[in-house]
């Protein structure tokens, strides 16, 4: 399949304008044909107005109809086979295996929130029946339910070119919800993105929707975007990535004239609380498992397990001594881009001359690794130290952890309380362990959006409960989650029919339960 390189706007391609990006090998350097080319201001402000037209009729369409839409695009996504694949391993350079379950990964989750549509309960559909003759005043018809907010804006993200991109959780949810989406394309996989695009856009014409219910965007720096996020028809917008990036865009969505939704996932460090008797039963495993989570795709994974706290001990010394030497056997992997390297490197040669921190395993030539290579890096210091230096509690993105070693039960809550809002927080432990805890899952629940119990963070399910989420700085609202299928309420709103004449309600709100699906009706769960 020949690449074009231009935007997609509607059922049109964008021009060739004199704005350009390449993608790039980050594993020989080597740039990646063809040349892409960045939207126009006229461009977007077309791909809005598109999505704003289709809106009109995409959000009535019924819930089988867009269930049938998305699974097309799982399909499609599909049939293109190994040419997706290897373009994704070239832009990224990650393996081959990793880019297929990745795929997997993304048409499994646009097929659940097919099934979930299909069936039709999500939309939380509740009546109260009237009753003319209760005193003082009669009480009214009243009946609600879910509806699409409009325009949303997606913002593909490097380190997971298919699962979080142009056709990721994002956009499904979207799409579910009768949401029209543009996405803007990431800049590190033009190629991989366009081959994604193009399958969406298959499916938006071989279904016979609108023109403009997908556009995909692209830009070289943070113009096209923010252009995007202030277009008075775009309604909402979802986004993974750095904090810096993450927080701009929600400032621009919020200080608008008329202020959007923005669900933006930024940074986590994904505390890791090994206490001691898990420590004494399950040294060798739990050192292994964490080593692997910490390198597992360099690192470059948001629930990387970046801090661990340990009771201070002898055999908490000796777990480290393994933790370290098992991350100094990993091998170098390549990084996503040059400037996610670059930025590692400067991290950990910081953390390297940092006074309060110990190097248990990493030295110098983990910040002079050639091109986009990564070498793991573990660091230890103490809570009193850690306490006392709030940067060492920020996020290194790639494959490094910091240990934390603590004295009392109440150090380490003080430890936990200091904490910004994680994605997840993991605990190592046994009954006993559990049993003489109080309050450390009190203190870690307060923190973050998933809690795991002896495992390790990387790796998410997507499933119905799946919570991929936490309060601020890990996401922009913590009251929601990008993963599972919850994540369709984040494009929505409640809207309410009162006394009106069943014929003109919507089906999910009329007498006969047409669709069958679950309601609250009188205050009690029923098909009826």
């Amino acid at each position: 399949m020949e690449l074009k390189g231009t935007s997609i706007i509607g059922f049109n391609r964008g021009s060739s304008g004199n704005r350009t990006l390449t993608g790039f090998n980050p594993a020989s350097g080597v740039a990646l044909a063809p040349t892409f080319y960045a939207a126009s201001a006229a461009e977007v402000d077309l791909a809005a107005k598109l999505a704003h037209q289709a809106f009109a009729s995409f959000s009535r369409t019924s819930g089988k109809t867009r269930a049938k839409f998305l699974r097309e695009i799982a399909e499609n996504i599909e049939a293109l086979g190994d040419v997706l694949v290897q373009r994704a391993t070239q832009e990224t350079g990650l393996p081959e295996g990793r880019i297929q379950s990745e795929r997997g990964r993304t048409c499994n989750q646009l097929r659940l929130f097919a099934d979930l549509i299909e069936e039709g309960s999500w939309v939380d559909a509740r009546i109260d029946h009237s009753d003319p003759d209760r005193k003082p005043i009669p009480k009214p018809d009243v009946r609600s339910l879910l509806r699409p907010l409009g325009p949303v804006v997606v913002f593909g993200a490097s380190n997971f070119p298919l699962a979080f991109s142009v056709a990721g959780g994002d956009t499904a949810s979207a799409l579910a919800g009768g949401n029209t989406v543009i996405v803007k394309a990431h800049h590190a996989h033009p190629g991989t993105s366009e081959l994604v695009g193009l399958a969406v856009l298959e499916a938006v014409q071989s279904c016979d929707l609108p023109e403009g219910v997908f556009s995909l965007m692209y830009g070289s720096g943070n113009e096209v975007g923010t252009a995007l996020v202030k277009h008075p028809l775009i309604k909402a917008g979802g986004f993974t990535g750095s904090r810096s990036g993450g927080r701009a865009l929600f400032d621009a969505a919020v200080s608008r004239p008329e202020p959007i939704p923005f669900y933006a996932e930024m940074s986590s460090v994904n505390p890791v609380v090994i206490l001691p008797g898990a420590i004494h039963d399950r040294s060798e495993q739990i050192a292994a498992g964490l080593a692997g989570s910490v390198t597992l795709g360099a690192g470059q994974f948001c629930t990387n397990p970046g801090l661990i706290f340990l009771a201070e001990s002898d055999e908490s010394r000796s777990f480290v001594e393994k933790l370290g030497a098992l991350m100094s056997s990993s091998p170098e992997q390549t990084m996503l881009t040059q400037g996610i390297s670059t930025t590692y490197k400067q991290s950990v040669a910081g953390r390297l001359q940092h006074r309060s921190v110990e190097s248990v395993a990493a030295t110098p030539a983990v910040q002079q690794s050639d091109g986009c290579g990564a070498k793991s890096a573990l660091f230890l210091t103490s809570a009193e130290e850690f306490l006392a230096n709030q940067e060492l509690s920020e996020e290194v993105f790639g494959p490094s952890t910091l240990v934390v070693m603590y004295t009392t039960k109440e150090e380490l809550l003080t430890l936990l309380d200091q904490l910004e809002g994680q994605l997840t927080a993991t605990i190592h432990a046994n009954d006993e362990d559990m049993n003489s805890s109080a309050g450390l899952l009190a203190a870690l629940e307060a923190k973050v959006g998933r809690l795991v119990f002896n495992g390790f963070p990387t790796g998410v399910e997507v499933c119905h409960s799946m919570v991929h989420g936490g309060p601020y700085p890990a996401t922009s609202d913590g009251r929601s989650t990008s993963v599972g299928t919850r994540a369709i309420f984040r494009f929505t709103r409640q809207v309410c029919y009162q006394d009106f004449p069943d014929g003109v309600l919507p089906d999910e709100l009329k007498a006969g339960n047409p669709l069958g699906i679950w309601r609250l009706v009188d205050g009690q769960i029923s098909k009826d």
